[in-house]
């Protein structure tokens, strides 16, 4: 960690990297206060002498379990150890090597400068070591206090100082001008150049200041503290968290100070004071890194479940967020499971952070240009992946990060504009309604399948990958989904379906993944509540940086702010780095892995080997032609009929359906669907709504209809 304007009273000493050496100081005494009488502000209860179980103490030891230092080095222990450690050294070396081989020039005409000031340097330094200046103040000291025999002592012995200074620099010029041209004749040109740069050297080193170096280290290491408790307990009171003279008001610490195991940080538990929480630490974040005179980037505070009260506190010696996570581990191409979770990135300890795309909808928000569309199609790549997954790829945004998913994807749409495809919001209508369709039809199939196959009801991993019962998982993508929700009448239709199976879909395993850059919602009237309700219907969501907390809130669901997360303080060089609420009971902040359009187009063109390897590859991945479906009149009517009720008036119908499916029902009058239905042999009967009985049909009218159709 940098300093920002130390001053001498911080509990805190510092470091710098010299050249190529980078040394690390300990920054005071690993040593706590606490206090053990009101009022009582000598603290004087030392922390660290008594490790607990499993801790790391602040300066580790360097010795074996007998408590000696090994007599050789862990490094040259072993043959493997000792070509490692030789790899290492050389790779060092010649880097350094390298580095100074390309700016040689630039050091000879540097040094070459400042030898010439160099010379002027030290024969003014020597003119005034021969007329010996230091003792101008003496002799005028003695003149000011009218002393003339102390003058004249200093007079005399100023001038025989001076003649044997005389005598030693015409013995030193001597030497150079008879020395040096008899070496240049004489001595072999090895030894000429030795010496030139060695004069040239000293001159140089005599003639530069001492803020201007010539040779400019290889390797620099940044300076970086080491958080001891006293500055802790400051930056804690100082947040308003406690108070050190109130009685049980003080903070005190659950555990031993201790460094990272990865050797990248400080960590410490912390005990709150009785009534202090850890949402009020949380939200503290800031006012502890400013105690901590660190950024609050580097301050990080995750909950201990043994208490409310207590968390753990871990500051890093650098951001941790700065760095990228590298590449995403699917480039080796082998064959995933959706069963499994999706490896996603590294959180700010440089744990792995994976995220569940079955069960799930994921919402993924932020501004532009921060990574978004990366981390989408991140979890795409690894769904795709896996050959028994059905992927529907919608892009509003027509970008060409999501173009070469045509090589796997049962459906995908890109961007607005016709196609030879056909219109894309037609295929984004289509392709949600035969999801739907598919989803109702799941949850029916499901709830007949015998216990032994089906135990819970619910889709499991042998049924999903069993192509008799045609029910794999299926995952659908949307990125830029906010483009759906402003088409005119089209997106009514759209809207309906999309919230319908954000709510319902998930559970007969199909997942949403999606992402926008406008959470705050588009549109107006029933569209607009729409939108709102399928953005709030995502248990998992990923914000990266956002405009505002308000924003942020936003993509992470309400009360996230309040709770301390906000992606709106994440800086804009993150690139892929986010804020991860709802896939574990943590709320980690990740530095996604990276998959560029090339790693893409290689995992993809793997996928699709694997899904023809399997067997199932379809869709327009396989060149069908994916026609627009025919209403299916009962289905569509027994969609309008909401959860709890066991019917409704064809008025009703008529009107939901003209909503819901303007497409297709914008004439539809409740004579014609009754008319429509009734064919199929659906009574109509009597529906009570608001005390008052019309014509309607009853859902379990429908349901025996669709049955008998299906067995006929």
């Amino acid at each position: 960690m940098v300093p920002q304007n130390p001053t001498p009273d911080e509990h805190f000493d510092w470091t710098a990297a010299e050249a190529d050496v980078a040394e690390v100081v300990d920054l005071g005494e690993a040593r706590t206060r606490r206090t053990s009488v009101a009022g009582d502000t000598h603290f004087e209860v030392t922390l660290d002498e008594s490790p607990t179980p499993g801790g790391m103490p602040v300066d580790p030891p360097q010795s074996g379990a007998a408590g000696r230092v090994p007599i050789v080095p862990v490094g040259w222990s072993t043959w493997p150890n000792i070509k490692h450690s030789v790899r290492q050294t050389l790779a060092v070396f010649g880097y350094r090597c390298g580095f100074h081989a390309l700016r040689s020039p630039k050091y000879a005409i540097l040094a070459a400068f400042w030898a010439t000031v160099g010379v002027f340097r030290l024969t003014g330094r020597q003119l005034k070591w021969w007329w010996v200046t230091e003792q101008y103040a003496l002799r005028q000291g003695t003149a000011d206090a009218n002393d003339p025999a102390m003058w004249l002592k200093l007079h005399r012995e100023v001038k025989a100082t001076r003649m044997w200074r005389f005598l030693v620099l015409t013995a030193e010029a001597l030497t150079v001008v008879i020395g040096g041209p008899v070496l240049y004749a004489t001595a072999p040109w090895w030894a000429r150049a030795l010496v030139v740069t060695a004069v040239v050297a000293f001159l140089a080193h005599f003639g530069r200041p001492d803020d201007r170096p010539i040779i400019t280290p290889a390797t620099v290491a940044g300076r970086f503290r080491r958080v001891n408790p006293d500055i802790i307990l400051r930056a804690y009171y100082a947040a308003g968290l406690g108070h050190p003279d109130k009685p049980h008001q003080q903070i005190s610490f659950g555990s031993t100070m201790a460094r990272d195991p990865s050797g990248t940080g400080s960590q410490v538990s912390i005990d709150l004071p009785y009534g202090k929480t850890f949402d009020e630490a949380v939200k503290a974040r800031g006012a502890i890194a400013s105690g901590l005179d660190v950024a609050i980037s580097q301050v990080f505070i995750s909950r201990d479940f043994s208490s409310h009260r207590r968390h753990t506190l871990w500051v890093a010696d650098r951001d941790p967020l700065s760095a990228g996570a590298g590449r995403t581990p699917l480039l080796r191409c082998k064959a995933t499971d959706v069963w499994q979770p999706a490896p996603f990135g590294l959180d700010e300890r440089g744990n792995k952070v994976s995220v569940d795309l079955l069960w799930n909808s994921i919402l993924i928000g932020a501004q532009p240009r921060q990574g978004k569309t990366f981390a989408a199609r991140l979890l795409a790549l690894y769904a795709a992946l896996d050959p028994y997954v059905k992927l529907t790829v919608l892009d509003g945004g027509g970008k060409p990060d999501w173009r070469k998913f045509s090589l796997v994807a049962d459906r995908c749409a890109f961007g607005l504009a016709m196609t030879r495809d056909g219109d894309p919001a037609e295929i984004v209508l289509e392709a949600l309604r035969e999801i739907k369709a598919d989803v109702q039809d799941r949850y029916e199939r499901l709830s007949k399948l015998p216990v032994d196959v089906c135990p819970e009801g619910k889709l499991t991993r042998e049924i999903a990958r069993d192509p008799k019962y045609k029910m794999p998982v299926r995952l659908v993508f949307l990125d830029e989904f906010q483009e759906y929700f402003d088409l005119g009448d089209i997106s009514k239709e759209i809207a309906s379906l999309l919230v319908y199976l954000v709510k319902v879909a998930p559970a007969a395993g199909v997942g949403f993944v999606d992402a926008t850059q406008r959470p705050s919602g588009i549109g107006s009237g029933q569209v607009a509540q729409q939108f709102v309700s399928f953005r709030d219907n995502h248990q998992v969501r990923f914000s990266l940086r956002t405009g505002s907390w308000q924003v942020s809130d936003l993509v992470m669901g309400s009360g996230a702010y309040s709770e301390g997360h906000d992606s709106s303080t994440l800086l804009p060089s993150y690139k892929g780095v986010g804020i991860l609420r709802g896939a574990s009971d943590a709320t980690p902040t990740v530095r996604t892995y990276l998959a560029d359009a090339d790693d893409a187009e290689k995992i993809l063109t793997a996928a699709r080997a694997l899904r023809e390897a399997a067997g199932t590859l379809s869709g327009m991945a396989a060149g069908e032609d994916v026609a627009r479906v025919a209403r299916d009149v009962l289905a569509d009517v027994r969609s309008v009929i909401e959860r709890g009720e066991t019917g409704a008036q064809w008025e009703e119908i008529a009107s939901r359906l003209g909503e819901r499916l303007p497409e297709a029902y914008a004439d539809v009058t409740a004579e014609s669907i009754s008319a429509q239905v009734r064919a199929f042999g659906v009574r109509s009967v009597d529906v009570k709504r608001n005390g008052k009985a019309l014509k309607g049909a009853k859902s379990d009218d429908i349901d025996a209809a669709i049955t008998r159709r299906k067995a006929a």
